[in-house]
């Protein structure tokens, strides 16, 4: 059963609008989200787009003067776009504060030679085209996953089946968690409840989806779900600061994800955008102190899951037959 604080609704200026006469219409309790993470707690917090151990040490080092809390640090442009050694160092940074260092793998969409996502419709998307890129996802997998990284960021069906397959099959380690990205995030609970049967242990809706969305998914899934707070122009440019207690209250279990609006695209990072990585990199962690400064001042800031949490629990899987 859910904390009744945990579901109590909070609005911004609720107080003075019903003062004014113009107070919203009353939450219904029906709408909140069951659900929570393993070991307590409704939301978590992640750093998006930490592209190396320079990035990963100015998010760390802002994050200890703002207080920001971290759950888990994400990097977009890819497992192949960093060496062994700056792999390890970003395992060794992250697991000395117990944070969750979640890596993309493999080649996809626009980084082949495939030209259907430039065209209007984008075709088939960010997937992975064809059996070697899925090979290159599953090497990726098992050389972060050798070097220790825990967590493993997907854009395609057939990689996340093959690589929840692997997991099961203790190719690579049973406890790595597999997130869904945000570029073929599902948009409907039908498909969110098929990625947590292919073995997502984390989902990234996009960040258009309305709060009724959100509701209507958690009535068929407990699955972690993560959501960009602030999302990059390249998802939508959305901002949905001022929503953030009523997703957490909706969407529960939530990733509070902390992008960045109106900044070029940096994947695949390479030293030649150092300086705007490093100034991303900082700026996405004062958001996560704006973002958390908000829901304080709306009484809702409460129910955090602990630090250093990172599973899923039990989720529903499809049957891996023989």
């Amino acid at each position: 059963m859910t904390d009744a604080s945990a579901t109590a609704a909070r609005r911004p200026g609720e107080q003075v609008l019903t003062t004014l006469g113009l107070n919203a219409p009353a939450l219904d309790p029906a709408d909140a989200s069951p659900h929570s993470f393993p070991g307590g707690g409704r939301w978590r917090t992640e750093i998006p787009s930490c592209e190396g151990p320079e990035a990963l040490a100015v998010v760390l080092k802002e994050a200890s003067r703002l207080d920001v809390p971290i759950h888990r640090i994400s990097q977009g442009s890819g497992v192949w776009m960093l060496t062994d050694a700056e792999i390890t160092e970003m395992v060794e940074a992250t697991g000395e504060r117990d944070i969750e260092l979640c890596l993309f793998t493999g080649p996809r969409g626009t980084w082949d030679i495939g030209g259907s996502t430039r065209t209007d419709s984008r075709g088939a998307g960010l997937r992975a085209r064809g059996h070697d890129a899925v090979a290159g996802c599953i090497e990726d997998a098992i050389r972060a996953t050798e070097l220790g990284v825990q967590c493993l960021l997907v854009a395609d069906e057939g990689v996340l089946w093959t690589l929840h397959r692997a997991r099961a099959a203790g190719i690579i380690p049973a406890d790595t968690t597999l997130k869904v990205s945000a570029l073929i995030g599902p948009v409907n609970p039908a498909a969110y409840a098929v990625y947590e049967r292919l073995g997502a242990d984390s989902v990234n809706v996009p960040s258009d989806l309305t709060l009724d969305h959100l509701t209507e998914i958690r009535r068929v899934s407990g699955a972690p779900m993560d959501m960009y707070i602030e999302a990059p122009d390249d998802l939508g440019g959305y901002v949905r600061m001022y929503e953030v207690a009523e997703l957490i209250r909706r969407g529960a279990p939530l990733y509070l994800k902390f992008g960045l609006s109106k900044a070029p695209g940096i994947y695949p990072y390479g030293h030649h955008m150092r300086e705007l990585t490093l100034a991303t990199a900082k700026e996405r962690v004062r958001r996560g102190r704006l973002a958390l400064d908000l829901l304080a001042r709306h009484g809702a800031d409460g129910d955090m899951a602990p630090l250093g949490s990172r599973l899923p629990g039990d989720l529903q899987r499809f049957e891996i037959s023989s």
